[in-house]
């Protein structure tokens, strides 16, 4: 990972060969890629004989899936020369969405939150970091503190997480943690955005950032802890 490669790290870490059902697990990703602020609006999306080679796909696979984001407004498509397809995404206003996760679904996702990330955090902070990757893990912590409104503060903050992920380094410990980062979305999508829980969660992403920077992994994962339980009393108060 090098300085020139932070915009494109996050989708060559977090999209992964598509398995089973091709079509549908391509869209999935690509879809699940967006809302996460993984491919930010206004971004394109990679050249396509490089996303297809990604995602292990067609390019005709690839160009139907993309059709069904556009078809979705998760993308814009421009022709000819310069062209390409463009996210369009616009995260939802916190506090306005639904929620279809309560009860045991609720409790399962945060449990499965619980595991995951403190292991991404302490597996994080025993890799001997390169300067461009700490340098890396700084951007994303200052993209969440200076976010310029809520919607972007939620899409900064799981770019945050993935970041973190990226950094432990294992293929199956991303694709969990956006996992619990997809379904942690859905579930904050559906409370409104608390200034105080803000200011908590800043000073706990300030805390796990500084213990993996510092190389000290039991200290990574009871940081990671402490924020995930921080957000799953929240969740369980507010959804229930």
């Amino acid at each position: 990972m090098h300085a020139h490669t932070v915009a494109d790290s996050l989708p060559r870490a977090v999209l992964r060969p598509a398995s089973g059902n091709v079509f549908e697990t391509t869209v999935e990703q690509l879809a699940t890629a967006i809302r996460l602020g993984v491919l930010r609006d206004g971004e394109l999306l990679p050249p396509e004989r490089d996303l297809a080679e990604q995602l292990g796909v067609s390019r005709n696979t690839l160009r139907e899936a993309i059709a069904a984001l556009r078809d979705s407004a998760l993308v814009s498509t421009r022709r000819g020369r310069g062209g390409g397809s463009v996210v369009t995404y616009t995260a939802p206003v916190p506090g306005e969405v639904p929620t279809v996760r309560s009860g045991a679904a609720l409790a399962d996702a945060m449990d499965f939150r619980r595991i995951v990330e403190p292991g991404a955090a302490a597996l994080a902070a025993s890799r001997p970091l390169a300067a461009d990757q700490r340098a890396w893990l700084l951007q994303a912590l200052g993209e969440v503190e200076q976010a310029p409104d809520e919607a972007a503060h939620r899409l900064a903050d799981s770019r945050l997480h993935l970041a973190i992920a990226t950094l432990a380094g294992s293929p199956m410990l991303i694709e969990a943690v956006t996992r619990a980062q997809a379904a942690l979305a859905e579930l904050l999508a559906a409370i409104p955005v608390l200034r105080r829980n803000i200011d908590h969660s800043n000073a706990q992403h300030d805390a796990i950032v500084r213990a993996i920077l510092a190389g000290d992994p039991e200290e990574a994962r009871r940081a990671m802890e402490e924020h995930c339980d921080a957000t799953a009393a929240l969740l369980r108060g507010l959804i229930g």
